[in-house]
């Protein structure tokens, strides 16, 4: 509901001030840090008083201009971006209330609407960023219709902005400290000491099965759930593949897997980052 003292503010602040507002009952329900729960509902408070839209201040002064607004900064300017550019969707609150699908993250690139999105997914059972961006470089996205080779120079270039600064970020976040969320979450789960959300996908039943935890590292912001994806379900792997979400302003994931041979047999490893994995264990 609309905060009653924001008459004034235009619909846009109001849309987006919701959606703030349900992350931070999400987040309190989830047991994160009460911090966190206090920057959105603060947030969304400078929303529904604001007579600007955030729409026109994005146009005219750029990111800039949204960190410049009162309790607003640079994780909250992000959500905001997404959801102007989006049409009102926000992954992290999808996140939150478990309906993110491959198809709501393959939207976030130029070039994939709606339709197109569920089509990748459903032609080439692909889940992430990084499958699609193997398929959009292997011949695989060529035969997926909708593609011309113009689109197709579209997604390439988008994707490899996106993971630019997705791998470009991955150095500042140590292994050993993805590790160790990860070993917290596998920890809570396994004690059953998590909130339990349910997943819009593989789960016809709406059970609420999937643990999420919400913590912290040297103020960086981590989600993590096991993962719910085709290629999870079909190696029964959704009890040993963790998904973890750096949620602030680099948005980085990463995926945490049992190794099931060579030199790491048995270890936990963040997929993409072996070596630094192997140094890690050697100390």
């Amino acid at each position: 509901m609309a905060d009653p003292d924001s008459t004034t503010a235009p619909a846009v602040n109001l849309d987006v001030a919701e959606h703030f507002r349900e992350a931070a009952d999400l987040l309190e329900a989830q047991d994160a840090s009460p911090f966190r729960v206090r920057a959105y509902r603060q947030g969304a408070s400078t929303l529904s008083q604001l007579d600007r839209s955030v729409e026109a201040i994005y146009e005219q002064e750029g990111r800039d201009g949204l960190e410049g607004l009162p309790n607003i900064g640079v994780s909250l300017t992000n959500a905001i971006v997404e959801m102007l550019q989006t049409g009102g969707r926000w992954r992290f609150l999808e996140r939150l209330e478990g309906t993110v699908t491959p198809e709501s993250v393959f939207r976030q690139v130029a070039g994939i609407g709606p339709e197109l999105a569920e089509r990748i997914h459903d032609q080439l059972d692909i889940d992430t960023l990084e499958e699609l961006e193997q398929a959009a470089h292997d011949g695989r996205l060529d035969a997926v219709e909708g593609f011309g080779e113009r689109r197709l120079q579209t997604v390439r270039e988008s994707l490899e902005s996106k993971l630019r600064r997705r791998r470009d970020g991955d150095a500042d976040v140590p292994v050993s400290e993805l590790l160790d969320v990860d070993r917290e979450y596998r920890r809570k789960a396994a004690r059953d000491e998590l909130r339990r959300i349910a997943p819009r996908r593989f789960n016809p039943e709406g059970e609420a099965w999937l643990p999420i935890l919400h913590t912290e590292r040297d103020g960086r912001h981590y989600t993590a759930l096991y993962s719910n994806t085709a290629r999870a379900h079909e190696l029964n792997k959704t009890d040993d593949w963790v998904v973890l979400y750096l949620e602030d302003e680099d948005q980085a994931q990463w995926t945490v897997v049992t190794e099931p041979s060579g030199p790491l047999d048995g270890k936990r490893v963040v997929r993409g980052r072996e070596a630094e994995c192997r140094r890690h264990y050697e100390r």
